[in-house]
């Protein structure tokens, strides 16, 4: 859980208010059958902004930004658009139509057909996340820059075949994919629709050219992803308490190899580390937001002894409950009672 990069996002978001998803196209066509076609519709639990472009005809790009644990999204139905999704920062899972859970972490990328996310959700597991989605009308690639495409195996045929014809496809991260995308976030806004022409092909020449045998990342299914979900906010929600693996496995009728499995793929770490930091984080929290005392914290966070909570503090914040308090200028309750 990377905090700046959820402040960062907060910040460009401010002005947006919560339960508000705000598009904004940027010579993106009002209509037609890419993403931001007539049908196109969003909700969202927190806020985001989207802000779309169309650098080719039949082509529609979006810089993606969200500050929500989920996402709802309805739009035309096709086997004939290729939509190709890269995640930034943050995580992104998405419930597909098929039944299918795709969960993408930093530099991922999956691509399917327009009809396995007509009507879906995108969760935010970490709360927020950034990201790219390029939609691609394959019926009119061919009119696209043909000279250029022509040599590189970049064909319609081929792409609806690979990537369209069945489940969604989930790309690990790698650097061919982070050369593609990472300038995208760095290039000042006066080049990004010249830019954008010129990564619309690098990706569709990188996609058409995938080994058959090229690995992909694990997909599960929704109501698995879902089962973990509801362990998440068993363990969040009552952080005083500690659960064994073995206990949860019996409570929610899982495997305990696959409930690890999959909660690291929705979360991005193993169970344990993502506990560890999450309740150093809302101890955090507790530190600046009020003046318990640090062994009445300790406690609220599941620690039993406040040495194994400083020792746990110490290793993620890299400094003492004590000395974070006192950088964030907090008089604490502990040294209130030493004056008396």
């Amino acid at each position: 859980m990377k905090k700046e990069e959820s402040t960062a996002i907060a910040q460009k978001l401010q002005t947006i208010p919560n339960g508000t998803l705000v598009v904004k196209r940027c010579g993106a066509g009002e209509t037609g059958t890419t993403l931001f076609g007539e049908q196109f519709r969003a909700v969202t639990t927190g806020k985001g902004y989207v802000e779309a472009y169309e650098p080719f005809p039949g082509i529609a790009v979006s810089f993606n930004l969200f500050l929500a644990s989920e996402a709802r999204f309805r739009h035309h139905a096709s086997d004939s658009v290729l939509e190709i999704y890269y995640c930034h920062s943050g995580r992104v899972g998405w419930n597909m139509q098929s039944g299918i859970a795709v969960y993408l972490g930093i530099g991922d990328v999956t691509a399917h057909s327009m009809t396995c996310c007509a009507d879906s959700a995108m969760m935010f597991p970490l709360g927020y996340s950034e990201g790219i989605s390029i939609s691609v009308d394959l019926k009119q690639l061919s009119s696209i820059c043909p000279e250029v495409l022509k040599d590189t195996g970049a064909e319609a045929d081929r792409l609806r075949e690979r990537f369209c014809s069945g489940k969604p496809s989930a790309i690990p991260s790698c650097s061919d994919l982070e050369h593609i995308f990472a300038p995208l976030f760095s290039a000042p806004i006066s080049v990004r629709s010249s830019l954008l022409k010129l990564k619309v092909l690098e990706i569709l020449i990188y996609l058409s050219n995938m080994k058959p045998e090229q690995k992909e990342l694990t997909q599960y299914f929704s109501r698995q992803t879902e089962l973990i979900k509801e362990i998440h906010q068993q363990l969040t929600e009552h952080l005083d308490q500690r659960f064994t693996i073995a206990e949860l496995s019996k409570q929610y009728l899982i495997n305990t190899s696959t409930l690890k499995e999959i909660f690291k793929a929705v979360y991005g770490q193993p169970i344990a580390t993502y506990m560890k930091e999450f309740r150093v984080r809302q101890a955090m929290k507790l530190l600046r937001e009020t003046d318990a005392t640090i062994a009445d914290i300790a406690a609220r966070v599941g620690y039993q002894t406040q040495g194994k909570f400083s020792s746990a503090f110490h290793a993620i914040a890299k400094m003492s409950p004590r000395e974070y308090r006192k950088v964030q200028g907090i008089a604490s309750s502990d040294s209130f009672s030493k004056t008396l």
